[in-house]
């Protein structure tokens, strides 16, 4: 009996120590993924277009509003060297953006009002072409058309991820005063950037349970 008893108790001690290292792995890989992600984040401008609606036609509308805006977003930030510098001018040009929007939605049959805003939004984890970014807040370039209710779209506006070639991710990244680290978690050339990734969203949503 005292041998089974003594063998319990070494038994639930290594499970202990198995938790208890579980736990700190977990806390010291999501402290590392929160990092991770508010260093991305102070680097980038997301660009976030919502629909009027689920409607077959409001999501096409979506799509052309989306083109219009993209193209001239990434004329204005196209000799842009800092997030700083893409949200001053973003700022600045938010009307014409607002317009440019306006203007795509009635000339195709609409009469949706649509508002331009560069606001501080929650993003899940998100799979573009050709790279990846974590989920958290982002300073984002949003499009609401009508409502604002249905499903949207979202890409990266600066860097100019969002017309840049899957190849040319990793240039474009870098130019734009990204780490190559950075770069590489998002290109997927860092194997652990699942796990990684995945505690971020742990960690938002630990965040969120307790706010």
């Amino acid at each position: 009996m005292k041998t089974a008893a003594k063998h319990t108790r070494k038994t639930l001690r290594i499970a202990e120590l198995a938790l208890l290292l579980g736990t700190a792995v977990f806390l010291l890989t999501g402290a590392w993924a929160l990092n991770t992600q508010r260093d991305l984040a102070d680097r980038v401008v997301r660009l976030h277009v919502l629909a009027n609606s689920d409607s077959e036609e409001d999501q096409a509308l979506k799509l052309l509003v989306r083109d219009a805006v993209l193209e001239r977003a990434t004329a204005l930030l196209e000799r842009t060297e800092s997030r700083a510098e893409a949200e001053t001018l973003l700022r600045e040009s938010l009307p014409e953006l607002e317009t440019i929007g306006e203007e795509t939605v009635r000339a195709n049959g609409y009469s949706y009002d649509v508002a331009a805003e560069l606001e501080d939004t929650s993003f899940p984890t998100k799979d573009y072409d050709g790279f990846f970014l974590p989920a958290g807040e982002y300073l984002a370039l949003r499009i609401l058309i009508g409502a604002g209710a249905g499903q949207n779209w979202w890409c990266v506006v600066f860097p100019p991820l969002c017309t840049a070639a899957s190849a040319d991710v990793p240039e474009t990244a870098l130019a734009a005063g990204l780490t190559e680290d950075q770069v590489s978690l998002m290109t997927e050339e860092d194997s652990g950037y699942v796990l990684k990734f995945k505690a971020v969203e742990w960690w938002e949503q630990l965040k969120a349970a307790l706010t």
